[in-house]
Formats: C-alpha cells, sequence, structure tokens
C-alpha cells in the first residue's frame, strides 16, 4: 500500500539511536576480553529491558521496543565482528594492543597510565584510549626507555616509556 493511504496519526517516528563508537571502514575491531564481557553484558541488560517493558498503550510499546532492538542490531554488530586479543600472546616489553603503558609526558614528574583497548572500551576517564588514537599509534611498538613525539599545533609533546604491563 501506498504511504498515500496512511494516517497520518498513524505513522511513527524511526527512533533515533546514536551511533556506537568509530571505527573506520576496513578497521579490524579489536577487542580485549574484557571488553567482550562487557558487550555481553550490556547485550542481556538490553535484551532484559525489552522483555521487561510495561507499557501498556501498543504505540508506545512498539516505539519503546523499536529504540531498544536498533540498539541491539549495532551492539550485535560489534559483537559478531570482534577479534579478541589474547595478551599473553603479546610481546611483552613491546607496546602492543592491551598494553597498560606507564608514561612520562613531557617535565610532568607524575606518571600516566593509559591502556591501548578497543573502540567500544575507550573511556578516557578509566585510562583507557582506543588503539586508533593518534597516541596509542604513537606508542605501538615502542620499549621501555624509548620517547614518541606528538606534534601540536603549538608544541611537541613527548611521552616517555617507563612501564609496559599486559593485565592477565
Amino acid at each position: 500500500m501506498s504511504r498515500g493511504f496512511v494516517k497520518e496519526e498513524d505513522q511513527e517516528e524511526v527512533p533515533f539511536v546514536a551511533p556506537r563508537a568509530d571505527l573506520p571502514e576496513g578497521a579490524t575491531n579489536y577487542m580485549t576480553q574484557v571488553g567482550m564481557d562487557e558487550l555481553l553484558s550490556e547485550n542481556e541488560k538490553l535484551t532484559a529491558e525489552r522483555d521487561q517493558l510495561d507499557i501498556t498503550d501498543e504505540k508506545e510499546q512498539r516505539i519503546a521496543t523499536n529504540y531498544i532492538n536498533a540498539k541491539l542490531q549495532l551492539l550485535n554488530q560489534r559483537i559478531f565482528s570482534a577479534k579478541i586479543v589474547d595478551l599473553s600472546k603479546q610481546p611483552q616489553d613491546e607496546v602492543r594492543f592491551g598494553a597498560l603503558v606507564s608514561l612520562k609526558i613531557g617535565t610532568d614528574k607524575k606518571l600516566q597510565h593509559y591502556q591501548i583497548v578497543g573502540v567500544d572500551e575507550a573511556d578516557i576517564s578509566k585510562g583507557k584510549i582506543s588503539f586508533i588514537s593518534p597516541i596509542a599509534r604513537l606508542l605501538t611498538d615502542k620499549k621501555v626507555g624509548e620517547t614518541a613525539v606528538l606534534k601540536l599545533a603549538k608544541e611537541d609533546r613527548v611521552f616517555e616509556i617507563m612501564k609496559i604491563i599486559y593485565p592477565k
């Protein structure tokens, strides 16, 4: 049936679902086991939320269900495309995916700690940076004692690698 014969009040807006963290086209979706566990937990919560919706209005129920289903679709795409990296098989003396790196930045005496993780795991407030971020790319393949220089508009920021650990 043509959309011209549908009553205007019966038309529903497609719910907007914010996209997940950006993963460039063609990039492998690397992830730690911790990250995968978090995505699986998120999947369980969303599925339970959808199954326990208690909305009596049929239209509102359909909109809420569609919204959760759209979120689940994006989440499941990430789960199915994920490639879990075994951190115990990473070269323990080099910065690679999954490494927890202690850095001296410039002349700052306080060390900064960052773990290089997948795009869905990245959270700077927890010290987790995406493997596709400029800093992670800059640090990759470096060893303890080596430096990496990030060229900024007004200055160069120097990162000295002080310690590399791969969490168990």
